[in-house]
């Protein structure tokens, strides 16, 4: 499931490097996340790191973008090919 930042963001950019993909980036007015590059971190890290970092907890899984881990993995090898 690729992830989402709700409106609650308060823009403080930090979410933004952290992103092994390029997926988060600013948006009309708070950022947003890319689910056809959001891998949540799988095949980088443990863990999302936008979600490790961010301050206000504002960033969700996205129901709408449902994947599974192996789903994640496999989009990840397709990116870093």
């Amino acid at each position: 499931m690729a992830l989402i930042i709700n409106d609650e963001c308060i823009n403080c950019d930090v979410c933004e490097p952290e992103c092994p993909n390029g997926a988060i980036s600013q948006g009309e007015e708070i950022y947003v996340i890319d689910p056809a590059l959001c891998t949540e971190c799988v095949g980088h890290h443990d863990l999302p790191q936008c979600i490790e970092v961010c301050p206000v907890d504002c960033i969700d899984k996205d129901p709408e973008h449902a994947e599974s881990k192996d789903t994640l993995y496999q989009k990840y090898l397709k990116l870093t090919a």
